[in-house]
Parts: C-alpha cells; structure tokens; sequence
C-alpha cells in the first residue's frame, strides 16, 4: 500500500525480537529439530532446513548454535514431538489474522489462542477463512543505509536471480519472489555479501486495512501482544496497516 514502510514495521519486529532474543533462538530452534526430523540434517537435501537456517541468519542466530542445533536434533531419537498448527480468524474491524503455531500440545494452544483473539474482541474462524487473502512469498527486506549497492543494479541482480517484483521505498528494498525461488535470489545476495534486514517465507497481504478507532487499535495490539508472549506462537500475519511510527 502506498505510503506503507515495510521497513519500518520489520525494524519494529526485529527491535521487539532483540528484547526476546532468548524466545526467538528457541522458536527458531525447535523449527531446526522439525526439519531435520521431517528431511533429514543435510540442508543441501533439505529445503525446509535450508529455509530456517537462512532465517535464523537473518535474526543474528550464531552459527555454532545453528550447528549444534542441527547435530542435536540428528542425533536424538527421543527429541519431543512437535506439530505445526495454523489458526485463522478475525481482529476489530475484520482485520485478518494468521497465526502459525509449533505445539506439543494441541489443546494448550488451541486454549491460547483462542483467548488471545477473545481479549481483543475478535474470534477464531474456520481454516481457509482468511488464507485467500494473502499470498504466500519470499521477501527480502534490505535497509538502504546497509546496502553498497545502486537501486537499479540490485534490482537486475535480484530479477536475473528469478525476483518477481522488485520495489523500493524510502528506507529500504523489497524483493518478492515465489516462494521456490526465494532460496536461488537470497544466495544470489549473499554471494554479492549485501546485508538483508529480513529474509523469509511469509503471507504477504492482498490489501492493508486502516484502523482509525482507538478501542479497535487497543484491542489488536492485545491480541498480537497476546499471541507474541505466547511460546506456541510462530509467527502472526495480519493485514492491519500499522502506523509507521508504532
């Protein structure tokens, strides 16, 4: 949406995350024990691993800790038994929200999100009830100040590299790919050493929805905030469009 800093926001998220630096590294560790579960400790044979790996980089993960997490996970047979959930519903004013959980206990999370979308006057809906209106995407957030690099020649580097849109903002780049190609255009970065604020697959919005009543503002920041302390909690897609400044 025009207007709308996607930096800004993802500076927001890393700024929280730095603050909860110890329940990012176990999040991201658990995802770690999945993967390798589910494909195996190899990530060159194993594109869900390579997938949290790149985005533990992206959150400062060290790499001997990404190591022995990985080798942890290879070698233990006994390592608990986690399941991907994901939940759909509605925020204040029809705000969509997707909330991707890990659990080893369905009925705690199912509890706790629930109460999370309660607390700030929305409801848990049906799978598939929200979904339809994002679309599923590899970006790629550069800060400007971080990057050596001219606008027009990361962007062919990006396109050459199989980006689908390439579009740049005040502060910052975003570079879109399907999520398939998202692991060919991020190496294309690396190996160009170009430092990237985040990298992911994520839900990316259709369109942004404006909230301008204060009670509708108090209660979705509960129900994010909510869901953010939650350690169930993944990750959280909403298409609020949420002021630069917050």
């Amino acid at each position: 949406m025009s207007g709308h800093s996607k930096f800004a926001n993802i500076k927001h998220k890393k700024e929280k995350n730095d603050a909860k630096k110890g329940k990012i590294f176990t999040i991201i560790g658990r995802e770690i024990a999945v993967a390798v579960k589910e494909g195996g400790p190899d990530p060159a044979n194993n594109s869900k691993l390579r997938d949290v790996i790149n985005k533990a980089k992206a959150n400062n993960m060290p790499n001997d800790t990404i190591d022995r997490g990985i080798k942890k996970a290879a070698g233990d047979a006994n390592a608990t038994n986690y399941e991907y959930i994901t939940y759909e519903g509605y925020g204040p004013s029809g705000i969509a929200i997707i909330v991707d959980t890990l659990t080893d206990n369905r009925n705690r999370t199912a509890a706790n999100v629930r109460s999370a979308f309660s607390k700030g006057n929305g409801n848990i809906g049906t799978q598939g009830c929200v979904s339809f209106m994002f679309d599923k995407k590899g970006q790629i957030i550069i800060d400007k100040e971080e990057c050596g690099m001219d606008g027009d020649e990361l962007m062919m580097l990006a396109l050459d590299a199989g980006a689908e849109d390439f579009s740049e903002e005040e502060d910052s780049f975003e570079i879109l790919t399907d999520p398939d190609d998202f692991q060919a255009v991020y190496d294309a970065l690396a190996a160009e050493k170009i430092s990237m604020a985040s990298a992911e697959v994520t839900m990316i919005p259709q369109t942004y929805v404006e909230l301008s009543k204060e009670e509708d503002i108090k209660n979705i920041r509960r129900t994010l905030d909510l869901l953010d302390d939650d350690d169930d909690v993944q990750y959280v897609y909403h298409n609020w469009a949420e002021d630069e400044e917050e």
